[in-house]
């Protein structure tokens, strides 16, 4: 049987962290702060807000709520951008994509300041992920794949690692986050030969397909680990991965669930990098 790397486990720790940095910045006059802007009220952005206010209550983040009516004009939303950046108190900004079709989403991103992107939205802060210097931060989601490998002692390094999908939110960052700790990283896609064949011989295998039950057995070897990065709608009602977890756990060393995968240490990265932007700032960097 494999071993479930469960993401709670790691965002306990890192939340545990967290909370011993934010009482010293407290301690020097400083209290981190989160400010979370949602268009409308989809779902799944007020569950994820729910999430996110709950674990920054826990560690002692405060946040600033900006709520806009999903028929708000492109100005009034880079207006609030603009206020976040003005103000010194908030160290990072969380803005809920997608926006609604009417709004120019690429030009709201790039509107943020790059030192308060804590979830990789502007181009500077996938700039930082690539070249490894400049402002702004990874992706929660491609980071949590790699707080999840970190906190089950599971090092990349020199490791043969395939990543399938190659979008810029989890894809391609994570990709380049690997390579960064120095493992050696096949990227696959739609136009990949035998894609089978090139995911057993990974030693890591992390599934960012965007589509339910792509992976199954014939995509695995015994000594593998795989992160499930997919988030997808299952038949029955509820949520399932990317890789046919019940066919795909008796085969492989290590493997993260969906639910409580992933998913559960995302919040704890958001916080995270909220932190680390407080931090510059009180240091001036």
């Amino acid at each position: 049987m494999a071993e479930i790397l469960k993401g709670a486990p790691a965002a306990a720790a890192i939340t545990e962290d967290l909370i011993t940095r934010a009482e010293k910045l407290k301690a020097a006059g400083v209290t981190p702060c989160l400010a979370i802007l949602r268009v409308g009220r989809r779902p799944d952005d007020l569950a994820y807000e729910r999430g996110a206010i709950k674990r920054c209550e826990k560690i002692g983040i405060r946040v600033v709520s900006v709520v806009l009516p999903a028929e708000c004009s492109q100005e009034d939303l880079l207006a609030q951008l603009r206020t976040i950046n003005r103000d010194a108190a908030i160290h990072g900004c969380l803005m809920f994509r997608p926006l609604p079709k009417h709004l120019d989403e690429q030009a709201a991103c790039e509107t943020l300041a790059p030192e308060k992107d804590v979830d990789s939205m502007t181009a500077a802060s996938l700039n930082t992920v690539f070249t490894g210097r400049g402002k702004g931060y990874a992706p929660c989601t491609a980071q949590s794949c790699l707080e999840i490998l970190d906190h089950y002692g599971i090092d990349p390094a020199g490791k043969n690692v395939a990543v399938i999908g190659r979008s810029l939110v989890i894809g391609k960052p994570v990709s380049m986050m690997l390579q960064s700790r120095n493992a050696t990283v096949t990227m696959c896609h739609t136009k990949t030969v035998d894609m089978p064949a090139v995911c057993r011989r990974a030693e890591i295998l992390v599934v960012a397909a965007g589509k339910a039950g792509v992976v199954d057995g014939s995509f695995t070897n015994p000594d593998q680990v795989i992160i499930d990065v997919g988030v997808n709608a299952a038949p029955g009602g509820g949520i399932c991965g990317d890789v046919q977890f019940d066919a795909v756990e008796p085969r492989v060393r290590a493997i993260s669930p969906v639910p409580s995968g992933v998913g559960a240490v995302t919040t704890a990265v958001l916080c995270k990098h909220v932190i680390e932007a407080a931090e510059k700032a009180a240091a001036g960097a």
